[in-house]
């Protein structure tokens, strides 16, 4: 055979090198693999800039953990009352299970807290969930290049600070992303195979959200994923099929969250988790529409008008337009649930976790579409157009990930020092065995406090919290100084003046200064009951203590904001015996 007739051949026509098959198939299966494990590096990279921080919030939820692992139920501390002070029963959970295998609380893991290891490792590890889920859909759609897909939707993730932020936060921020994004891909391939009208897909879509619902409250919001997906894509003569399936998925997440909230009421005697009674969770007002465009503005005008666009295009041409609108159902309601959830206080977005990889999803695998069968030329300058109109976005990102490493939301070792160990070496100074604090921060202060901590904002509290949701401050100024009569009492910034605690005159009346927090304007500081302190020689050493140790822990928290607060957080540490 000539050269030529040997370069006409086809390639069908030439046998398989048995070798160079293996290798494609090897690399078939490698691809995933390492485009997830990439997307986990580079989300990790981004996490390594906020250090050990983990938000004072998140101890919360520790502290719980701890409680049932040690068999104590759910409580607070040892002796506390039972009271729902966590909105993540599944974080709680796995977070307790690590504890009990000996993963969390108990020490140094790999020369490192096992309470900053462990938390943030599972966020990691669901942010993989996350770029599996990505890589299943894209596999639906592009079958040598799902692979590329993948990648492209963990880089794209690890540079939205947001994400990033409240994977490695130490809350259920992750759990909750991976629950949703699970459900959004699950409708997909549904779809996709033309599978959704069947019992199993109805049945898993309900216990998903069941479970997203038992991680975040907001979670409740997708018990209509299913149903819509079936109203949105209905087809003629099948209303009654797609009906019945509705109904069975809505049954499916009712039964295991009902069984919850069975028990939550029986052991707490409340329908809702106590932080959603403080947090006085109502009907949307006009906020509510206004407050996803905020999600648009922190991620460029630029990117987002593209992103819709490249989206648009896909539900107009491509042949997997059903498809994609399942995946942009759960999209919306996440959108809608950011708008309706009360305003957070914290940074960066918190509960926007969901919708940055559902939407980074979409846009990925419409791009893809924007680029299959265009010529060389036409596909250069497609890309051309969407890494310029993302460049903005990378450098606002930017911004936003450096303001963040410099002045991150308050920290749970900041609180651990400051209110946990910091009073606990008040009492130890002034001779008090048995004792009371009322403050707002709970997380550090639970893990590491051997006083009993009354909860000034209501989230473990369940008169107060009654109180915050009923607006009623007089009486939860009543039930502080009348009822509770806190043996220390620590106020600072907007609860200074909020509850009006720090102005009350009975704060004068009853109580004596330790220290005073140099704020203009506002009456920061930490108080002792005047019938708690027996030798005034205890009292002056406890206040040249504060004045000396206070400002310099709340200046750099041992090193700075993002660095640990020791090998282990335990109550009774006090400052002078940090470990």
């Amino acid at each position: 055979m000539t050269a030529s007739a040997l370069s006409e051949t086809s390639q069908s026509d030439v046998p398989d090198d048995p070798v160079a098959t293996t290798t494609r198939g090897w690399g078939a299966r490698l691809a995933p693999v390492l485009a997830v494990l990439a997307g986990m590096a580079a989300v990790a990279v981004h996490a390594a800039r906020y250090g050990h921080w983990i938000v004072d919030d998140a101890a919360i939820t520790f502290s719980y953990a701890r409680s049932f692992a040690d068999g104590l139920g759910p409580v607070l501390q040892p002796g506390a009352p039972p009271v729902e002070g966590f909105s993540d029963p599944t974080w709680m959970v796995l977070l307790g299970a690590g504890k009990l295998v000996g993963l969390f609380d108990h020490g140094l893991l790999f020369g490192l807290p096992d309470y900053v290891l462990f938390p943030k490792a599972l966020g990691l590890l669901f942010t993989g969930g996350i770029l599996t889920a990505a890589h299943i859909a894209a596999k639906q759609i592009f079958t040598r290049f799902a692979w590329l897909a993948t990648l492209v939707v963990g880089l794209t993730l690890a540079t939205i600070p947001s994400f990033v932020i409240w994977v490695v936060s130490g809350l259920e921020n992750s759990l909750f992303a991976f629950a949703v994004v699970t459900l959004a891909v699950t409708l997909f391939v549904a779809v996709k195979r033309d599978k959704l009208l069947t019992p199993k897909v109805a049945l898993w879509a309900g216990v998903m959200v069941a479970f997203a619902a038992l991680t975040r409250p907001e979670g409740l919001i997708y018990a209509g994923a299913y149903p819509l997906a079936a109203l949105v894509l209905l087809r003629g003569g099948l209303f009654w099929k797609s009906f019945r399936l509705a109904l069975l998925s809505v049954a499916a997440f009712a039964v295991p969250f009902g069984a919850y909230v069975v028990w939550r009421h029986s052991e707490f005697g409340r329908l809702l988790a106590n932080p959603s009674v403080a947090k006085q969770q109502g009907l949307p007002g006009f906020d509510a529409l206004k407050r996803p465009f905020e999600l648009a503005g922190y991620a460029g005008w630029a990117g987002v008008v593209l992103l819709a666009l490249v989206i648009v295009f896909a539900l107009v041409k491509a042949p997997w337009r059903r498809p994609l609108m399942a995946l942009l159902v759960p999209l919306a309601l996440g959108v809608i649930a950011y708008g309706v959830m009360v305003a957070d206080w914290m940074y960066q977005h918190r509960f926007a976790s969901p919708i940055w990889p559902l939407a980074v999803i979409a846009g990925t695998l419409s791009a893809g579409e924007l680029l299959k069968h265009r010529r060389a030329l036409l596909r250069i300058g497609i890309v051309v157009v969407l890494v310029a109109a993302f460049v903005p976005s990378a450098i606002g990102f930017a911004q936003a990930a450096d303001k963040f490493a410099k002045n991150p939301n308050i920290t749970a070792c900041l609180v651990a020092d400051r209110f946990g160990r910091g009073f606990n070496t008040y009492a130890d100074i002034l001779g008090i065995q048995k004792a009371s604090l009322l403050l707002p921060d709970l997380g550090g202060s639970s893990m590491t406090s051997r006083l009993e901590l009354v909860d000034m904002a209501g989230l473990v509290n369940k008169p107060i919290a009654d109180l915050v949701h009923d607006n009623d401050l007089a009486g939860l100024r009543n039930y502080v100084f009348d009822t509770v009569k806190p043996t220390f009492i620590h106020s600072w910034g907007p609860w200074a003046a909020g509850n009006g605690i720090a102005l009350d005159p009975r704060l004068d009346r009853d109580y004596v200064l330790i220290y005073s927090s140099p704020i203009e304007g506002l009456r920061n500081g930490d108080w002792v009951r005047k019938d708690a302190v027996t030798d005034p020689a205890k009292l002056k050493a406890a206040q040249d203590y504060a004045a000396k140790t206070i400002p310099a822990v709340a200046a750099d928290r041992f090193g700075g904001p993002l660095d640990d607060c020791g090998a282990t957080m335990k109550p009774g540490q006090t400052l002078t015996m940090p470990g």
